[in-house]
């Protein structure tokens, strides 16, 4: 655990920090990894090819048939310090791991719950202590992603399942006692792997909602995770709200005024399938790291390693390519809140109507803007000819550059009242977003 206190002549938690959430504001990125054993078929079962994380649900596949998964899960070429170096350099600050996913697999050596990665596989090595390892050594924040949902466990109740098949169905089903066993796992996961930056809960129950939520008791399982580690932010996904919140596969239109993050694939799937060419651009990624930041979110970017322990070549290509881009414009990503303006996202249209019969948002492209005390970074995703021109500036500019010269060399500029004109090189840094930094002080 994190640091220690004695009361009474027995260690307990430190009180909570005066703010749980520094490191969250200042990371903007991180690493979301799905893996488990649904990494063996990937995605392929029976002349379909279209299988996720969700295979065994979606096979249609029996608890015994699909333990058997286990006997071949032999991850050798894992190494939790490459996963960590791969992540660092793409800038990102947090790793969260499927610690288990709703076909009931661990990932770390559970007493509680022996179909894990240690107790029921070849590999009998337990992920959980290597990569937590690894990310305090590298100065990352381990984080935990655990699903309420358990498909092999006979207590979890097929009611939740209304739409989907339940692998597991039991006629007596005992919440009381899957919700000790849930308490019992995670009490495991925070006293057993160092300082839990996130216990990031996910439904699995056809998106049941809150009805799930009611019967998980959700605040005595942040209770708990609280009276383990009081530092330990919850997500909203387990019947309570949570610290912040987890929009899904989407960024906010308006940015949420209370703490927030997106996670989002890569590719169509959260774990790695063998027929999904849906991958999605180094620059899309890119420019929704700025369009999130810039809207004070964070972005959660999915991984889903093969069944081997290696990352997949694709998503490897784009890691190293946002790290290019990162280590020139990191700075205008961690630590920064989010746009001084705003009329640069877009507008509602006036006249165009949704099928709900709400005004569609048309957005603007053009540039966004993330912020730090003194400073302006307006990501310039399409390069003005020979001149930027920014409006509604508070204060005076005291001088401008960008962020990929390594001189800093100040540009020509001039003000009048709240506009400011930047003159700048004819061609961009970066094809995808060059940033312009624009130092202020207030009038």
């Amino acid at each position: 655990m994190g640091t220690e206190v004695i009361v009474n002549g027995e260690s307990a938690p430190a009180p909570a920090e005066p703010d749980r959430f520094a490191w969250f504001d200042a990371a903007r990125f991180g690493l979301f990894i799905h893996w488990g054993l649904y990494a063996i078929p990937a995605g392929e079962w029976k002349g379909r090819t279209d299988h996720g994380e969700w295979f065994m649900l979606e096979a249609k596949m029996s608890v015994a048939e699909y333990a058997l998964f286990a006997d071949q899960f032999n991850p050798v070429r894992f190494d939790a310090e490459e996963w960590v170096r791969v992540a660092k350099d793409a800038g990102m600050r947090y790793m969260v791991v499927t610690a288990k996913h709703h076909d009931g697999f661990a990932l770390w050596d559970s007493a509680e719950n022996p179909f894990n990665i240690v107790r029921a596989t070849p590999f009998k090595r337990d992920v959980f202590k290597e990569l937590s390892d690894a990310c305090r050594e590298a100065g990352l924040k381990f984080c935990v992603y655990y699903s309420d949902t358990d498909w092999r466990d006979p207590n979890f109740p097929a009611e939740y399942n209304p739409s989907h098949f339940h692998g597991n169905p039991s006629p007596t089903p005992d919440m009381d006692a899957y919700l000790a066993s849930v308490k019992a796992q995670l009490r495991e996961l925070l006293t057993n792997y160092g300082e839990i930056g996130i216990v990031w809960f996910d439904y699995g129950a056809g998106f049941v909602g809150y009805d799930l939520g009611t019967a998980m008791k959700g605040q005595e399982i942040v209770d708990l995770i609280h009276s383990l580690q009081p530092n330990c932010l919850v997500n909203n996904r387990v019947g309570v709200p949570g610290d912040y919140g987890t929009p899904e596969q989407e960024i906010p239109t308006d940015a949420p005024r209370t703490p927030w993050e997106t996670c989002m694939t890569m590719s169509r799937h959260w774990c790695h399938t063998t027929h999904d060419p849906a991958w999605k651009s180094a620059e899309s990624l890119i420019r929704n790291l700025i369009e999130i930041a810039s809207k004070g979110g964070n972005y959660l970017l999915n991984n889903g390693p093969r069944a081997d322990g290696a990352f997949p070549p694709e998503s490897l290509e784009r890691l190293a390519a946002i790290a290019d881009w990162m280590r020139i414009n990191s700075e205008a990503i961690h630590g920064t809140g989010p746009t001084a303006f705003g009329a640069e996202m877009g507008e509602y249209s006036p006249t165009e109507k949704d099928a709900n019969g709400k005004p569609v948002f048309v957005a603007r492209r053009e540039w966004r803007c993330t912020t730090k005390p003194g400073r302006l970074y307006l990501h310039l995703l399409e390069w003005p000819q020979s001149e930027f021109v920014l409006s509604d500036v508070k204060g005076t500019v005291t001088r401008g550059y960008l962020l990929a010269d390594p001189e800093r060399s100040s540009l020509p500029l001039m003000q009048n009242g709240g506009t400011v004109t930047v003159r700048l090189p004819a061609l961009a840094p970066s094809p995808i977003a060059s940033v312009l930094c624009l130092e202020t002080k207030p009038l």
